[in-house]
């Protein structure tokens, strides 16, 4: 399989939701609030997108980051049906090339994901903390 990753800071909403509702994220997303999924797009400061050779959406890592210090993943979602074929791990390697100078690249794992991250490689921590 093909795929093809780019940068797309004018993805869309509704393409942004199509995709989690195709992977597992949408259960833990508020995919029913268009106007939050719709700030959730416009607000991020990297996109990160896989699509086959017809342009299919296939995956989204969506970032927050200050470009110098720290970048948080809170998307990290591939279509079930491509799933297995090293595109999570993809698109968190252009996630990175986009914001080479942090020092600090960090995602919270949904449960269902946490073998994939494991299996990865990436070093697990265990002192990340929810507030408010």
């Amino acid at each position: 399989m093909q795929v093809n990753y780019a940068i797309e800071p004018d993805l869309t909403a509704q393409a942004f939701l199509d995709v989690l509702r195709r992977s597992t994220l949408a259960e833990r997303r508020p995919v029913d609030d268009s106007d939050k999924i719709a700030g959730m797009v416009a607000r991020a400061d990297v996109i990160v997108t896989a699509r086959d050779e017809a342009g299919t959406l296939l995956g989204v890592a969506r970032s927050i980051t200050d470009f110098h210090y720290a970048l948080y993943c809170s998307e990290l979602c591939v279509d079930t049906t491509a799933q297995g074929h090293g595109i999570g791990k993809a698109l968190l390697a252009h996630t990175v090339a986009a914001a080479p100078n942090c020092s600090a690249y960090l995602l919270l794992s949904a449960p269902k994901a946490v073998s994939f991250y494991e299996a990865a490689g990436y070093k697990r921590h265990g002192d990340c903390f929810m507030f408010a």
